[in-house]
């Protein structure tokens, strides 16, 4: 064994000799120039990101200046929950962040995350198709139908203190088996056809189960390299979901089916959920990046006697400014969206639509949020995701001002599907802002609480519609979704000011 002279400079040591050609003999050996050194190409292990936000490569283009004194420095429990584990980094101010390929299974856990998306598109876009055969079979209207959105904002709601204390003790890979769990009781209950009452108290089950892998996969995507585009398409298979389930429901009630036998469908894909997502996320906190970063605040906790309790970090993460404006905008914009989603085709029907074909406009709505949220997601990185969602928000309201004014059901319709191409990049990209602005020790409580909190707006909002289209004897879907586009519009307005990546 000899070292080898090239490497020389860089300690490394070969298991074999190193033949030296003739021509590049010198009479005295030296170490390699930074010539040589530059050629070097060391394995790439996912991103490295700076305080600010950026993200740039962890590789050899790297200045050996950057190993000197990060291990010099003194850092407290609640600095380094604050911030994501540093890399050797004289500056202090760069961490390895986990990619679409690093750690290795990621991929898969990424892809685990868009098919439970696809399935919480399947359930909350295929309300909107069932409501009118709902009220046909039950012989009930717009008031007691809706109290399935309030049965599944109540299970939001009783999801948000939860979420992270069940995450905490199961773990991830648990948890997420447990709300595709819960669901799967959901659906089961509402396949029998029973009274609705038994309805009502299964959409309570499906709104406490989409609330914890929703705030699971949203802290999990936010957290990767290129979090905008990766949430992008997460979101974008919700989308996806939402485009062909109206399309499936649509068609079976035309053709006679019970409107209820529709949920077999999901059951199938959540038993597939349950399985595929218990695999690729298991063992991940104990897995590379993660595994490090626990033990490094494991390891600073046990030399402190000021270990903050989870109720301590979720009071924090309650009161930070970021989650609090978070929820109420996620509020709004998950209000909106499934109001639109929800009530547009009862809305058609009173306009003179025909109930066999209008149903496809909720398909249409939910293609062009699926094809924006692919699409927009891109832009989004190079203009910066806080101005980029205020354009789409100005867009939003002048399209819902268009759909509400043309008078004929085909430019309705129309309109609806270019208000969710604009609509849907507003979630993936807000997500992205919030998870930069949070700090680290309270982000999976303070994203838990905007993701789960605020979705509850997806259960109150439409049935505060329902129940005025009630009271007032016609429908008020539009100036609704509209008032809440513009509270989308402040609250965003009034976040505190986004690192330079975003700005």
């Amino acid at each position: 064994m000899r070292a080898s002279p090239f490497a020389g400079g860089l300690g490394l040591i070969t298991h074999e000799p190193v033949a030296i050609p003739a021509k590049s003999a010198r009479p005295h050996e030296r170490g390699p120039s930074i010539e040589e050194l530059d050629s070097l190409e060391l394995p790439h292990y996912g991103l490295t990101r700076d305080q600010r936000g950026a993200a740039k490569s962890y590789n050899s283009t790297a200045k050996h200046q950057e190993f000197q004194t990060q291990d010099q420095r003194q850092t407290t429990p609640d600095q380094l929950e604050a911030s994501p584990p540093h890399s050797p980094s004289g500056d202090g101010g760069t961490a390895i962040v986990p990619s679409f390929w690093y750690p290795v299974m990621n991929k898969w856990r990424v892809l685990a995350a868009c098919l439970i998306y696809f399935g919480n598109g399947i359930n909350d876009a295929v309300n909107g198709a069932l409501i009118p055969s709902m009220e046909d079979h039950y012989g009930i209207g717009y008031a007691v139908v809706s109290m399935i959105f309030v049965a599944n904002a109540a299970g939001f709601i009783l999801a948000a203190p939860t979420s992270n204390a069940i995450a905490s003790a199961l773990g991830r890979a648990k948890t997420l088996m447990l709300s595709e769990t819960i669901m799967l009781v959901g659906y089961v209950m509402i396949v029998c056809t029973p009274p609705y009452p038994a309805v009502v108290v299964a959409y309570l089950f499906l709104g406490f189960g989409c609330a914890l892998n929703l705030a699971l996969n949203n802290v999990f995507c936010a957290n990767l390299a290129n979090s905008t585009v990766l949430l992008g398409f997460a979101h974008g298979a919700y989308g996806v979901g939402g485009t062909v389930a109206p399309i499936m429901a649509t068609a079976m009630v035309s053709n006679g089916i019970l409107w209820s036998r529709f949920f077999l469908i999901t059951i199938a894909l959540r038993i597939v959920c349950f399985f595929f997502a218990g695999w690729a996320f298991q063992g991940y906190e104990q897995e590379g990046i993660n595994g490090y970063t626990n033990s490094l605040q494991e390891t600073t906790t046990r030399n402190s006697a000021t270990e903050p309790s989870k109720l301590h970090l979720l009071r924090r993460a309650i009161s930070d400014r970021t989650t609090l404006i978070g929820a109420l905008f996620i509020f709004s914009y998950q209000g909106a969206e499934v109001s639109e989603s929800g009530w547009i085709i009862t809305y058609l029907i009173n306009q003179g639509g025909d109930p066999a074909k209008v149903g496809y406009v909720t398909a249409g709505f939910w293609a062009g949020i699926t094809l924006g949220r692919f699409t927009l997601t891109h832009f989004a990185t190079r203009i910066g995701e806080k101005r980029f969602v205020a354009g789409l928000t100005i867009g939003v309201i002048i399209f819902q001002i268009l759909t509400w004014q043309i008078p004929n059901v085909v430019g309705g319709a129309v309109a609806v599907s270019i208000l969710g191409f604009l609509l849907g990049p507003a979630y993936p990209c807000a997500m992205t802002v919030f998870a930069r602005l949070l700090p680290g020790n309270v982000q999976m409580s303070a994203i838990a609480f905007i993701t789960v909190g605020g979705s509850s707006g997806g259960a109150v909002v439409p049935f505060t519609t329902g129940i005025l289209a009630q009271a007032v004897g016609a429908f008020v879907l539009h100036p609704v979704c509209i008032g809440f586009y513009v509270l989308m519009m402040v609250c965003w307005v009034g976040l505190p000011k986004v690192r330079k990546r975003t700005e």
